[in-house]
């Protein structure tokens, strides 16, 4: 099963939808045509990203501007210890709720693409006709932590790295699936298809299912160098499935292992099929196929030349490099991610719990406390007065740890210490995370001595602040701009598929392919890119304090993994630690 022989079915199209003939279109009227004749002035151009929480949608104008945008949340149920499971068909009555805002304010007969972005990994398992099967299992979910080092042992565990360039642990499909097996055993007999949150909301718009190299990644077995599904990886899948239940039968059709859907190029388009186009509201426009929520939301930043770092904080916060080839790291403590320009690759790091870290203390303290206050109380108090927090609430950690042992902890907590010193103490473990995968990067390659910033908690000055300090660089932000940035990049990506690239952003993506040779280039700064950013410069005078901070951090940290790993054995070496911000090398 390699290549895109692995698809739902000969094109990954679901039973009803329209053949697709050479070229990508379809034997249907309202491909587009009479789309192209119409004057792009007014169109607009919509992105919705199904994220961890919730779905956001945002429609662009020619400019770029935001004319409008929807927001609609669904619930994570969490019927089991460290279970995440959510229901497709909210999301679909997300898109639903958030294209009615987006209509308010753009009406749908302006509409010219639509783009997409979504949390990943998130595992559905379909039927043969592309139905859920049972809940969809989200990235926060960690039950296959067992079958993902089978995998691992089996495939080889530098090995896989080597060909995916990742570390594929149970928050992975693949995994997630061996676990069904196990555990829900019908449900897994009965899956046709295992599709990303994505590939399946792709699916219901357009009639076809399709993933994009950076969901495919999620996955667990794509081939960096190939595009391709690695098939001795899925035989590996497939082997510790039959050991795990031998009373497995066999899939629809005759199959022992499900298929997985063909692998586009992120700008892919297809046309709404007539359904999806009639509860919208709009016409038969294309849908862009999309990428990854971390890819859009660097893509949104004008992230895309090699030597640039994204930083987009959310439920979690992706610390992401662009390299212009896959850089691996012999310690695995990064992940390699397709971007959306071919040619591109993020050097990408995800600390899983930030965002939901805060919300969840948040409500702890104070019923009428949200994240923006959280980080409000903590700007308060001085970070050395406040105790050590290993933010590790997930549990476990990614990051540049890959440790699904740890969990948060608190030292050095006294009767001295208030609601706003615990506020601090994990604002501190966060900023301090970050600054370990910064340092990875800068032993990875040449990087630039600035951060572009977005979302959750980094909308807040004192964060960016105190993770200027922190990590020693330049923090950038856009100015007068939201947080969905992963809605604004799948749009911006739509708008370029469509063949209208929006003036003044999306050109940045040709401008930065032409920045540099190597992996990384010092030079490249984000305000080149971002002219109305809003810069953050660190202040030399808290270096030694920060300083100070980490060195305290590294001692916990090391003092209680040993406590949480006794009895078990470590699931990759550890790595060495990471420089100071003043000793990074070139």
């Amino acid at each position: 099963m390699t290549g895109e022989g692995a698809a739902a079915s000969p094109a990954g199209q679901l039973p009803g939808s329209a053949p697709v003939l050479p070229g990508g279109t379809t034997d249907e009227a309202g491909s587009g045509g009479h789309d192209r004749a119409m004057t792009e002035a007014a169109g607009v151009y919509i992105g919705l990203d199904l994220g961890t929480s919730g779905l956001k949608g945002i429609a662009l104008d020619a400019s770029g501007e935001v004319v409008a945008r929807g927001r609609s949340a669904y619930r994570t149920h969490r019927p089991a210890v460290h279970a995440a499971e959510q229901t497709p068909h909210d999301w679909i009555r997300a898109v639903r709720r958030v294209a009615d805002q987006l209509a308010a304010g753009a009406a749908p007969d302006r509409w010219r693409a639509i783009g997409l972005s979504a949390m990943i990994p998130t595992l559905v398992t379909a039927d043969a006709g592309g139905a859920p099967i049972g809940p969809a299992i989200t990235w926060e979910d960690s039950r296959a932590d067992a079958q993902a080092s089978r995998l691992r042992e089996r495939c080889g565990a530098d090995d896989l790295y080597r060909a995916t360039g990742q570390w594929v642990d149970g928050r992975y499909l693949l995994p997630m699936f061996l676990r069904l097996t196990e555990d829900e055993p019908e449900r897994a007999a009965s899956t046709a298809s295992l599709l990303g949150a994505k590939d399946y909301l792709f699916g219901e718009l357009t009639g076809q299912v399709a993933t994009d190299p950076s969901t495919a990644a999620g996955f667990g077995c794509y081939q960096l160098t190939t595009g391709r599904w690695d098939g001795r990886v899925l035989s590996a899948a497939a082997e510790i499935a039959g050991q795990g239940s031998p009373t497995r039968r066999a899939a629809p059709g005759g199959r022992s292992w499900p298929a997985l859907p063909p692998v586009r190029q992120s700008a892919t388009t297809r046309p709404l099929r007539a359904q999806a186009a009639a509860w919208l509201g709009c016409g038969r426009i294309p849908v862009c196929l999309g990428a990854a929520d971390s890819v859009l939301g660097a893509h949104g930043l004008g992230v895309h030349a090699p030597g640039q770092i994204a930083y987009v904080a959310g439920t979690s916060t992706v610390v992401l490099g662009v390299a212009d080839r896959p850089v691996l790291d012999p310690l695995h403590r990064f992940l390699v991610t397709p971007l959306a320009e071919p040619g591109r690759w993020g050097l990408e790091m995800d600390l899983l719990a930030t965002g939901s870290a805060l919300r969840w203390l948040a409500e702890l303290l104070d019923d009428g406390l949200d994240e923006a206050g959280l980080v409000a109380l903590a700007a308060g108090i001085d970070p050395a007065d406040a105790p050590v927090m290993l933010p590790y609430f997930s549990p476990g950690e990614q990051g540049a740890l890959w440790d699904p042992l740890l969990h948060g902890t608190v030292a050095g907590l006294t009767f001295g210490h208030g609601r706003q010193h615990l506020a601090r103490s994990l604002v501190n473990g966060i900023l301090l995370e970050s600054r370990r995968c910064l340092a990875v990067l800068d032993q990875a390659g040449s990087f630039g001595n600035e951060i572009q910033v977005a979302g959750g908690s980094a909308a807040e000055p004192s964060f960016r602040a105190d993770l200027a300090d922190a990590t020693g660089r330049r923090v950038a932000t856009p100015r007068g701009q939201d947080a969905d940035f992963s809605a604004r990049g799948a749009a911006l990506l739509a708008a370029r598929s469509a063949g209208h690239p929006i003036s003044g952003a999306d050109a940045q993506a040709s401008a930065g392919a032409r920045a540099d040779d190597g992996p990384g280039s010092a030079e490249v700064e984000a305000h080149r890119w971002l002219p109305d950013a809003e810069v953050i410069e660190p202040d030399p005078s808290r270096a030694r304090t920060w300083d100070g901070l980490w060195a305290s951090y590294e001692r916990a940290r090391q003092a209680i993994t040993s406590h949480y790993h006794d009895g078990h054995q470590p699931a990759r070496p550890a790595g060495p630690t990471p420089p100071a911000p003043g000793e990074r090398g070139s």
